[in-house]
């Protein structure tokens, strides 16, 4: 229970300097959701690069490939906040299965579509339920660790072992993605993400012990105000809109890259390569007792990625994309835990889910975004020009995060204090 946590001074002291792994994985009833949220959000690593090299493979264009992969992003970002919402008010399950249901539907069409060779608009509409019914899984693990832990110091070693969870879906999904679509056929990479999602997104929702409980419908509208009215939410969107960019510039150009070398298969080793940077870096984060408040350390986190991002296009050789794409992957774990992070304190527990879910539909959207213009430069301009697009993206969200991050400084303290649990641990931690 949380309360073990927060109410004994002597472990409350210990958890504040020592927020460990080993805590978090012993806390009651992880692990029964842990491990089918792992299965369950692995599909989501390959459903972008899957449809990028499907598309490519029957049209010959990355603008076009790009563009049906911006549909499922921009499908996705617009409907994530929705379910989540959903999933606030009546429960994750009675959301979980149905989408997994119609995104494996989906996904199948999509497939089909692209190897007849149907006209383009038609994989594009078929792109819009597939990115509308992708699973929250993430928002999902996230607001039941929320649950579990209450304000302890140990959330922020909760975002970051989540965050490292992500990345390690995205070492091995886009390498599991390509190896299907380069070595087995063109649509094996989709094809097994519909499978997956539908197995892994069934077994996560028969975990029904630990979802959120749904308010009584006396307290409704108070713990269902939308998260999107939090001025902090809001600016957390636009930072999290920025590192969409890098993930899709990034998917789009070195996919370009790779086959201009003639060697398509290095492309998931690099993606694969600056996604293990996200997740050793999010190991450290999450294992240190933080001095620092998250709104500092958000702000410098993201200065050091825009920094690092603004390198990418001029880098031409295999090992000198490796080793950018690593720094790269290094500099966004911090962000994006630490945004995780201030979610605890900047929305009520009753809209949580629901403010997780419009961040990863952010960095969706973001991504769907860099993959189309990635895409039009790519096929326009030289080879490596589509690697501008995170340099712009994380440079315009770096400048709108400076000028507004008054907004993130916590607004619900007394609300924190009204639910009596861990007020002052936090404070030590940050």
């Amino acid at each position: 229970m949380a309360s073990t946590v927060t109410t004994e001074p002597s472990k409350d002291s210990s958890a504040a300097s020592r927020p460990g792994y080993g805590q978090l994985l012993r806390t009651r009833g992880a692990w029964t959701f842990l491990l089918p949220g792992f299965a369950a959000r692995q599909p989501f690593a390959m459903l972008t690069i899957s449809i990028v090299l499907l598309v490519q493979h029957t049209t010959g264009s990355y603008g076009a490939a790009g563009a049906a992969a911006a549909v499922t992003g921009v499908s996705m970002a617009l409907c994530a906040p929705y379910s989540g919402r959903l999933a606030d008010r009546y429960g994750q399950r009675a959301v979980l299965i149905p989408g997994v249901l119609l995104h494996t539907l989906s996904g199948l069409t999509l497939t089909v579509l692209a190897l007849t060779h149907a006209p383009l608009w038609t994989v594009f509409a078929a792109a819009v339920p597939t990115g509308a019914s992708v699973p929250q899984i993430g928002p999902m693990v996230r607001a039941r660790w929320g649950v579990r832990l209450k304000g302890s110091p140990l959330m922020t070693t909760a975002a970051a072992f989540e965050s490292v969870t992500d990345e390690l879906t995205f070492v091995f999904g886009p390498l599991l993605a390509t190896a299907l679509c380069t070595a087995v056929n063109p649509a094996a990479g989709l094809v097994t993400e519909a499978a997956l999602t539908l197995l892994g997104g069934l077994l996560f929702a028969a975990s029904k012990s630990t979802q959120p409980q749904v308010a009584a419908a006396g307290h409704a509208r108070v713990e269902h105000a939308s998260a999107l009215r939090v001025p902090g939410i809001r600016v957390l969107i636009v930072a999290f809109l920025g590192i969409g960019t890098v993930f899709g510039g990034m998917q789009v150009s070195l996919a370009a890259f790779t086959e201009s070398i003639g060697e398509p298969g290095l492309n998931g080793v690099l993606y694969g390569t600056f996604a293990a940077g996200n997740m050793l870096s999010g190991l450290v984060c999450g294992a240190v007792a933080w001095k620092v408040a998250p709104r500092r350390r958000l702000v410098v986190a993201y200065a050091a990625l825009a920094l690092v991002a603004s390198g990418l296009w001029a880098a031409h050789s295999v090992l000198v994309l490796a080793g950018l794409g690593l720094l790269v992957g290094m500099c966004i774990a911090p962000a994006l835990i630490t945004g995780y992070t201030l979610v605890e304190d900047l929305v009520p527990a009753g809209a949580r889910t629901e403010a997780f879910t419009w961040l990863t539909g952010a960095v969706a959207l973001g991504q769907a975004a860099a993959v189309t213009i990635a895409g039009q430069l790519e096929d326009r301009l030289w080879g490596g020009a589509g690697f501008l697009v995170p340099m712009g993206g994380t440079v315009l969200a770096l400048v709108t995060l400076l000028a507004l991050r008054s907004r993130l400084e916590s607004r619900s303290r007394a609300r924190t204090v009204a639910r009596g649990v861990g007020h002052r641990v936090p404070v030590t931690v940050d």
